[in-house]
């Protein structure tokens, strides 16, 4: 028994002092090594901090685009998802009001045409990114509420479009607050 539990506790000890010590000042010196220095992404308008590059936003007004709704409200400090399943009735009711919502400020789009980030909470709550299609369903009624053609928007988010990570990880995206911020910055 001791030739087991000694080598155990050794290793326990070694993996305590690497992940504890070595580990999280290895990870704090590349994120001082960041242009931000660990603390995020600001984004700022005329010099004012409006939001954070990894933060959603809401966003409601019919002069914008609208990102994925957050359980709990685009608050940081309590990032966390719905915790309802997809079966829970609770869960359907509050989806149909997004989707009842959503189709009542766009009125020539279907409900199957409605990606369901944008009626759906994401696992964090705080998620600040769109699919392209999540944004371009929302050009019709931007561009009536703007007195902006269908084609500048579209161009608008084409061109606040990031893709994958390396041209291989994960979809591409599109940041709201910054599309937000473009939009603005149109007129």
């Amino acid at each position: 028994m001791r030739q087991h539990i000694l080598p155990a506790l050794k290793l326990t000890a070694v993996c305590i002092g690497f992940f504890c010590g070595v580990y999280t000042l290895l990870i704090w010196g590349i994120a001082q090594a960041s242009p931000a220095h660990g603390q995020g992404e600001k984004i700022s308008v005329n010099g004012k901090v409006v939001g954070f590059a990894l933060e959603g936003q809401s966003f409601t007004q019919d002069k914008y685009f609208w990102g994925r709704p957050s359980a709990v409200g685009y608050n940081a400090a309590g990032s966390a998802g719905s915790n309802k399943g997809p079966s829970n009735p609770d869960y359907l009711k509050d989806v149909q009001a997004k989707v009842d919502t959503f189709l009542a400020h766009n009125p020539g789009v279907k409900k199957e045409d409605i990606p369901s980030e944008l009626v759906t909470y994401s696992g964090g709550g705080l998620d600040p990114d769109l699919s392209p299609a999540g944004a371009k369903v929302q050009v019709k009624r931007i561009a009536a509420v703007r007195k902006l053609t269908e084609q500048q928007l579209q161009l608008l988010i084409d061109k606040n479009t990031e893709g994958p990570l390396m041209g291989l990880l994960g979809p591409s995206k599109v940041n709201v607050l910054k599309l937000n911020i473009a939009l603005d910055n149109l007129h």
